[in-house]
Parts: structure tokens; C-alpha cells; sequence
């Protein structure tokens, strides 16, 4: 696709590949069926996640349960890029190994979509461009990069197709302006975070996720935000600075030339995650319809 056509479209990044798969087998056939309920401007083009109990897992403690091959087919149907969420930070030589991670790169690699993985460590990036050379490489969040210099360093890596920047560098417009249109091609925001924006810690919360996945014995990490012991809410993070609506994206970043947009939440429940795909795709007059088609199908447990 050329440059002119992304800039037309905001190509949205979906949290739970494992982790609500029973909830995407509901809406992906409502996005293509219905496609006149949804912006006409916005498309999914990945949903991330990891199973549990996965080594490589990073950002948040992996609880996805939903089995792989039916995961791979169901991206397939639709056209929608798998990405697994491989983020550890703190990975060794011989975790590489795992064959559980291993198993799940040469199902994906394989897949008929373009598939991806979201990596933290330059020690399993080389070791996924070696072995699985044609799963495409997502710079993660987990990096916490929040110097903007440090930021277009990573956007000028080669092996990255595309760098999720903190949500601190969301708003760096005068920055980001300076960017090329290639650099933007790579740039993905993320969207909706609930953390503080004024947290130091964000780093250490996910190396503590990263040792949880790795069977290490660790204390729960303390967030010692004031509005930390309510959970995410979404309400919440629609006042962070960084927050970025969906008129952000239509009358700002899309005209700059930006056109990748993640969404969190693969930590959350499936109703909280609806509420994400019904605001940032789903038109106000059949956002109602959404929920009810959702909400019907005793199937899904939405909480």
C-alpha cells in the first residue's frame, strides 16, 4: 500500500489475540458484514497478544488460553495480521530455546497474513531475524522511550517495522512534525494508557512482569499512583495528558502523515475492551447494535 493511501486510513492495533479471541470471533464478522456501522476511515490491521505461560511474554502477565491454530485461522479469515506479544525484557541465552515460544513463531511464521512479534530484546530480535526470518519486527512499549532523540534512533533501526514510543511522546507534535514520511510509516501510538503520566517506575513495573514470566519469585510491583488502586478505567485515561481521541487522530495525526494506532488492554476484561473497539471504530448511531450482537451470544463472558 503507498503512502497516499495511509494516509487515509488509521490502521488500528487491537489488544487480546489469545486473550479474547472468543470476543474478536464474535466482532470480526461484524466489522466485515456491517463494515457501513463503522468508520469508513479506520481499519485492524493486527491483534496482539500471547498465551500464558509463555517465556518470551512481557508488558503484561500473560492469561490467553485460546488455542493457537484456531487464533491463526481465525487471522487468516479475516485478513488481520497476528502479532505475539513477546516483550520480556530480560531474556538470557538460554531462555531461547523455550520451545513453547519456538512452537508458536513456526505456526505464525507460516500463516497465509503477514505476521509479526513484539519484541523488548535485541538478544531475541537477532535471534527471531535468524530463525524466523519472516515474522516482522515490532519495537515494544516496554522500552519506555520517552526521549524523542532516543525515540528516532529507534526508528531509524532497520530490523523494526514499526516502534510503539512511550505514550509521553504522544503529544511531541512540534517533533513529530519533523519526522519523514517514512519515519511516520514506522511511528504506532499508543492510545488509551491509564498510567500516570508523570510515573517514573514504568520501566521496573515491566521488568516485574517480565520476571513473573520468567518463573522467578518476585513481589507484586506497588504502582503508587493515586488513582492506582481503582484498576484502568477507561473514563480515567481519557483525562491523560497523552490520551488520544479519535478526533486527535482524524483532524491531527492522519493529516501529519501518521497512521498506526495501538490500542492496550490485553490485561483488562472483554467488556472494557468492547468499549475501546465501540470508541475508537464504531459510529455513535450503531454502537448499540455492536453491543447488542455481542452482548447475545451466550458464549462469551464478558467480565
Amino acid at each position: 500500500m503507498n503512502t497516499d493511501d495511509k494516509k487515509l486510513v488509521a490502521y488500528y492495533h487491537l489488544p487480546g489475540l489469545f486473550e479474547f479471541y472468543e470476543l474478536y470471533k464474535m466482532f470480526l464478522p461484524l466489522f466485515r458484514e456491517h463494515r457501513d456501522w463503522f468508520y469508513d476511515w479506520c481499519d485492524i490491521a493486527s491483534i496482539y497478544g500471547a498465551p500464558q505461560d509463555c517465556v518470551w511474554g512481557g508488558g503484561r502477565a500473560c492469561f490467553g488460553d485460546a488455542d493457537a491454530h484456531n487464533v491463526l485461522s481465525l487471522m487468516t479469515e479475516y485478513g488481520v495480521s497476528s502479532r505475539l506479544t513477546f516483550s520480556n525484557s530480560l531474556l538470557k541465552q538460554e531462555h531461547l530455546s523455550d520451545k513453547k515460544c519456538n512452537s508458536l513463531c513456526a505456526l505464525f511464521e507460516k500463516g497465509l497474513a503477514h505476521n509479526g512479534v513484539i519484541v523488548h530484546s535485541d538478544l531475541l530480535a537477532e535471534y527471531l531475524k535468524t530463525n524466523y526470518p519472516n515474522l516482522y519486527l515490532v519495537s515494544s512499549t516496554t522500552k519506555v522511550l520517552t526521549d524523542f532523540n532516543d525515540f528516532q534512533a529507534e526508528l531509524n533501526r532497520q530490523e523494526f517495522q514499526y516502534i510503539v514510543p512511550d505514550f509521553r511522546l504522544n503529544k511531541s507534535f512540534e517533533k513529530l512534525e519533523t519526522l519523514s514520511q517514512a519515519q511516520k510509516d514506522k511511528v504506532e501510538f499508543l492510545c488509551n494508557e491509564c498510567c500516570d503520566f508523570s510515573c517514573k517506575a514504568r520501566k521496573e513495573c515491566y521488568e516485574n512482569v517480565s520476571r513473573k514470566n520468567l518463573g522467578e519469585e518476585v513481589r507484586e510491583h506497588i504502582c503508587v499512583s493515586k488513582d492506582s488502586q481503582g484498576g484502568y478505567r477507561f473514563s480515567m485515561a481519557m483525562k491523560n495528558p497523552a490520551f488520544i481521541r479519535i478526533q486527535d487522530i482524524t483532524a491531527t495525526y492522519m493529516p501529519m502523515g501518521f497512521s498506526n494506532f495501538k490500542i492496550e488492554g490485553r490485561g483488562l476484561g472483554s467488556a472494557v475492551v468492547l468499549e475501546f473497539l465501540l470508541y475508537y471504530l464504531t459510529k455513535p448511531e450503531h454502537q448499540l447494535e455492536v453491543r447488542e450482537s455481542i452482548y447475545l451470544d451466550s458464549m462469551l463472558d464478558l467480565f
